[in-house]
């Protein structure tokens, strides 16, 4: 099982970033996926998730601002995030769960600061 997550980096306040989770070893179409994200000295909290039939779930932060999709396709889960704060800075995990199992992938570091 491998959650490959990519596209990480250091981008000014207001700016954008699309962060993409590919997975493999997992049957995609059966798992929910989600992106979490922890910040220095906090703990690990959900961003956004959505469901193996396409229901979606943001945390009241990012609403109106990030917008998490999927391709079955393609067995990759994104999260485009748009006016990026300072307080969005974490490395944000991709997570896929078929209950019970929880996979996690490695992390990508997003900074956000001028």
């Amino acid at each position: 099982v491998q959650l490959q997550a990519s596209g990480g980096g250091l981008v000014q306040p207001g700016g954008s970033l699309r962060l993409s989770c590919a997975a493999s070893g997992i049957i995609f179409n059966f798992n929910d996926m989600g992106w979490y994200r922890q910040a220095p000295g906090k703990q690990r909290e959900l961003v956004a998730d959505i469901s193996h039939f396409g229901r979606v779930n943001y945390v009241d932060s990012v609403k109106g601002r990030f917008t998490i999709s999927r391709d079955n396709t393609k067995n990759t889960v994104t999260l485009q995030m748009n006016s990026l704060k300072p307080e969005d800075t974490a490395v944000y995990y991709c997570n896929a769960v078929l209950k019970p199992f929880s996979r996690w992938g490695q992390g990508t570091l997003v900074t956000v600061s001028s």
